[in-house]
């Protein structure tokens, strides 16, 4: 798992658990369940280090889709409709993708 070290698995799993099913997507929860939300500020980088996949120090629309795959090879792929919304929430100016302190606000929201 990408985020050994940083998040126990088996927060990792109910949080997966919790969105399996096509438009049930909900960043907020996820964040809590998973126990991002808890964690500090360095974890929070790591985690989007790794949800960069093309490290160019931003989360794009193409990066978000696939943002459960993070957490799990297994994982679903957000909806289009998932996608939208996430990237909505998390981008706060507005330039169509997420930096690193958007990220941050968004996992402590």
């Amino acid at each position: 798992m990408a985020f050994a070290g940083v998040l126990k698995e088996a927060d990792v799993k109910a949080a997966l658990d919790g969105c399996a099913a096509a438009d049930s997507f909900n960043y907020k929860s996820f964040f809590s369940v998973c126990g991002l939300a808890g964690k500090s500020f360095d974890d929070v980088k790591k985690a989007f280090q790794i949800i960069d996949q093309d490290n160019s120090g931003f989360i794009e629309e193409d990066e978000l889709k696939l943002f459960l795959k993070n957490f799990s090879a297994s994982a679903r792929a957000l909806t289009d409709k998932e996608t939208r919304a996430f990237l909505t929430a998390g981008d706060s100016d507005g330039d169509g993708k997420i930096g690193i302190e958007e990220f941050g606000a968004l996992v402590k929201a």
